[in-house]
């Protein structure tokens, strides 16, 4: 391995690039890899000591409100460690090292880490099934690559904070593969339109109430993309999660199913708020202006030539 990754890339791991280009070729829902133990012991420490206080992070949620996810983009003002990330992932080792484990040339680091950096989620918190937005929101770049470490020592799997990845989450009512963020485990994942990903619930112990799921997300582009794989533009793509295949005719409800049952419907209303709210914004924004009159002008003459 070359010397600029060496300081911070455990170097066991990853040397066998073709074997893991392999296992993520044939992974199943999507395209994917997992490594453990992807960052030097000492290296992934250093990030988790430096991780920032979940204050410090944007703590507003899509529906405009405080929540119990904290993200910092900014990931080169957190500290020497993380200045250290950032300078290694944008090199020409590591870009080409990434295209040799996935097959996907040519790729481009993010400076700006938009959606990207440190994410901390607190108990409460899950992530829906998703696929990501599919362009650079600045750049005419195309979206290949997510590729996540988790900082989480001892993680219990039945806590939640689970990476799930879905075939389709508008029919299946489980993912059809679930990974525990665990202490510098690595996992790199295609982003296409069919990369349905999210994690499950976080439901800590009393005991374990201090913990929080943290991770770093790096996100990597390429200019051109194969015909087949392209799509229009779009935003992140959210799925409610389905009914669990135990609410069946008979099935008598517990606690725990009407807790369930409330949780999937406040979603439900949380994102039918969020789309009105885009929805009237949309309607507003075509009214303001000149443009606004115009458009106001032809809807009028519009309707007066129908009648």
């Amino acid at each position: 391995m070359s010397s600029p990754l060496e300081k911070f890339l455990s170097a066991e791991e990853v040397r066998d690039t073709a074997g893991l280009r392999a296992r993520f070729l044939a992974a199943q829902p999507f395209r994917h890899v997992v490594i453990e133990n992807f960052l030097d012991g000492g290296f992934a420490q250093r990030l988790l000591d430096e991780f920032p206080a979940f204050e410090q992070g944007n703590r507003v949620g899509d529906d405009g409100r405080p929540g119990g996810k904290s993200t910092v983009e900014r990931m080169g003002a957190l500290g020497a460690g993380y200045r250290e990330l950032d300078s290694a992932i944008q090199s020409r080792e590591f870009l080409e090292l990434v295209g040799a484990i996935t097959g996907i040339d040519d790729l481009l680091y993010d400076p700006f880490y938009l959606g990207g950096g440190t994410h901390e989620n607190r108990a409460g918190q899950l992530l829906q099934a998703h696929i990501d937005f599919n362009y650079h929101p600045s750049e005419r770049w195309h979206r290949r690559l997510n590729l996540i470490v988790y900082l989480n020592h001892d993680w219990n799997e039945a806590w939640g904070g689970n990476l799930e990845l879905w075939r389709d989450p508008y029919a299946d009512a489980t993912p059809a593969a679930r990974i525990a963020p665990a202490f510098n485990r690595c996992v790199i994942f295609e982003t296409t339109e069919h990369s349905w990903h999210g994690f499950d619930t976080i439901t800590l112990p009393p005991e374990q109430a201090q913990r929080s799921r943290k991770s770093v997300a790096l996100y990597f582009y390429t200019r051109e993309r194969p015909v087949g794989e392209t799509a229009g533009k779009h935003s992140t793509h959210y799925v409610n999660r389905q009914l669990s295949a135990r609410f069946a005719p008979g099935h008598t409800l517990t606690a725990a199913d009407v807790a369930e049952l409330r949780e999937l419907i406040a979603h439900r209303d949380n994102r039918l708020q969020q789309l009105f709210a885009e929805n009237a914004s949309l309607l507003q924004a075509q009214e303001s202006g000149l443009s606004g009159k115009l458009l106001y002008l032809l809807k009028r003459l519009y309707v007066r030539y129908r009648r």
